[in-house]
């Protein structure tokens, strides 16, 4: 049975103006470009639910052809890599939740990048013993890790494609030789110079700007033959063309002519590469199971948390008034950040608490902390018995992301968050497509007072993410929804507000994406500009909150599984997002 619906703000959202930021240390991944309205579908059969029209048709049509959702994923990500250059690609890493509905089992397929076999913890230290600038070590090639998405995605494929691997690139080939229309998005992130190493290199310079070095206007059909290449020698001859082959060489040379900021990603690096199935990281949730993606990103972990702490800490009776949630989630965002913090890191290289950072005893524990009309400022982790002694990442970590769902005829799921990290990644272009610049999600800083920090830049290790790809489960172990976000570290906190909100209340999962954002991550709330949250200033500061109003620019998609059995949809109204399903 249903909790009553909570007293949240849930006004349309008003529309949006077109920001364009500073760049500075507290950007967000890419910055706002309004709003538009989103309406959601419902589909019996199959669903697909992507940031991009021309990406949410290609999957679509691969599930219409008799495909899986492993299928459509493939054909999801390669044309993305062509539309939505800035937020993931192929020279890109991803995390992928995999439902395969006839057996019961949920799969966790790892395609994070990994830092080269050369690098040590000195990687991003000047030679004054100083750690570098972030803006400096973003751009160029010292940034940029083992892309890892391709090799997820066959591995995925290989257990549960039903069409061959050739015939999944089709469209994005096709496209990418015909040409596709500049979006207003693409464009108003282009002349923002949100990433302002966009305009160093030549080849990502004569791509994304004009003869005269203006942003490519909105309405320009953009070709990219050199993708076309590329996605043509991948369909091919599989992955090994991507690792080993021609295109190897083409990302490694461009690393090596990045000579202001030299990267030590060697042909070894790629040749090596693993992707990894992991177990996903589950826990109850009301009468709900839900599940999350395990180390190394932090966003399964740390999204349990927040939502664990917040049942926990929830008043019997909620009054009608959104103050008390928003002030419930901030509460459990800082004591689940602190853990982050200190506790998470890639557990292949690190030993990472899961088990007992989702004890329900640890969090009864911990919820006692938060009090219904005082904020607790920054708090302090948890003390976990037999837990090595840690100190804290500072990482600023920045994703530019992209977060799709599919569900296909056959009841099997995909639930897919992909990256290259920064907007526009490292600048740097090989083979049609921008390389990732991941690297700089680890810390900077190994040690700090004699202690090591868990996410330090270690040889072949992956560096920590807040990618939160989610799938809920009903109490017959039912798939009832998957969803996900891009936003840098913030994802957690929006997949956690719209995971709460749906899993306790009548609204509909598209009204719990139109509710505007409150995050705090352990400092400053943060509240979305342009919306109803401003509203909460003056009770949030009497309650001691030091307050910031801001964009926040989440790309939630996702789908929930309604009473008679249809699939309805969710799309981000502040992307350009779409469904399509049948």
């Amino acid at each position: 049975m249903r909790r009553p619906i909570l007293s949240v703000i849930l006004g349309t959202l008003t529309l949006l103006p077109t920001l364009l930021f500073a760049v500075n240390e507290d950007l967000a991944p890419e910055s706002a470009t309004g709003t538009q309205q989103q309406q959601s579908i419902e589909a019996r059969h199959q669903l697909v639910v992507t940031a991009h029209p021309l990406a949410t048709q290609a999957g679509y049509r691969i599930l219409q052809q008799g495909g899986s959702a492993a299928d459509a994923a493939v054909a999801i990500q390669a044309m993305l890599t062509l539309v939505e250059p800035q937020s993931s690609g192929i020279g890109g890493g991803a995390f992928m939740l995999y439902w395969d509905n006839t057996s019961k089992q949920l799969k966790a397929f790892d395609g994070r990048e990994t830092a080269p076999a050369s690098a040590d913890e000195n990687l991003f230290m000047t030679n004054t013993g100083k750690p570098m600038r972030w803006w400096d070590a973003m751009v160029g090639g010292r940034s940029v890790g083992t892309p890892g998405v391709l090799a997820m995605l066959e591995l995925g494929h290989q257990q549960f494609g039903k069409k061959p691997w050739a015939s999944l690139f089709k469209e994005a080939i096709s496209t990418s030789e015909a040409g596709f229309t500049v979006s207003p998005r693409l464009h108003q992130l282009l002349a923002s110079e949100i990433n302002p190493g966009l305009g160093r290199y030549a080849q990502a310079r004569d791509y994304f700007f004009t003869p005269d070095g203006q942003p490519l206007p909105k309405g320009h059909k953009l070709t990219n033959p050199e993708l076309a290449h590329s996605l043509r020698q991948i369909a091919d001859k599989g992955t090994a063309a991507f690792y080993q082959g021609e295109l190897a060489t083409k990302i490694i040379g461009a690393i090596k002519q990045a000579t202001d900021n030299p990267g030590k990603l060697q042909l070894s690096d790629l040749n090596n590469y693993q992707a990894v199935e992991r177990q996903a990281v589950c826990s109850p949730f009301r009468e709900y199971k839900v599940c999350g993606f395990p180390p190394p990103t932090s966003g399964g972990v740390t999204t349990l948390q927040i939502i664990k702490l917040m049942e926990l800490a929830e008043p019997k009776q909620l009054q009608p008034n959104s103050i008390e949630f928003y002030q419930l989630l901030t509460q459990a965002s800082r004591l689940a950040y602190a853990d982050r913090a200190r506790y998470l890191a890639d557990s292949d290289f690190v030993d990472v608490p899961v088990d007992p950072l989702l004890n329900e005893g640890y969090l009864r524990q911990r919820s006692m902390l938060i009090k219904p009309s005082k904020d607790m400022g920054k708090t302090n982790p948890g003390e976990l018995p037999n837990t090595l002694s840690r100190a804290d990442d500072r990482s600023p970590e920045l994703p530019s992301t992209s977060h799709f769902v599919i569900v296909d005829r056959w009841g099997n799921a995909v639930s897919m968050t992909s990256s290259i990290e920064m907007a526009f990644g490292s600048t740097l272009m090989a083979g049609g497509f921008l390389l990732n610049n991941q690297l700089t999600d680890f810390s900077f800083i190994a040690e700090q007072d004699g202690k090591p920090v868990a996410n330090r830049v270690q040889p072949g290790k992956r560096p920590r993410s807040s990618m939160s790809p989610i799938m809920v489960f009903d109490k017959n172990n039912q798939l009832i929804a998957a969803l996900g976000s891009p936003g840098g570290s913030r994802i957690i906190s929006y997949v956690a507000k719209n995971l709460y909100l749906k899993l306790s209340s009548d609204i509909s999962l598209q009204q719990a994406f139109n509710t505007p954002h409150v995050v705090n991550r352990n400092g400053v709330t943060e509240l979305e500009a342009g919306t109803s949250a401003e509203q909460l200033t003056e009770p949030l500061t009497a309650m001691g909150h030091e307050l910031k109003v801001r964009d926040l620019n989440s790309g939630l998609h996702g789908f929930f599984r309604q009473p008679d059995g249809a699939w309805k949809s969710a799309v981000d109204p502040r992307r350009e997002g779409t469904a399509r399903g049948d």
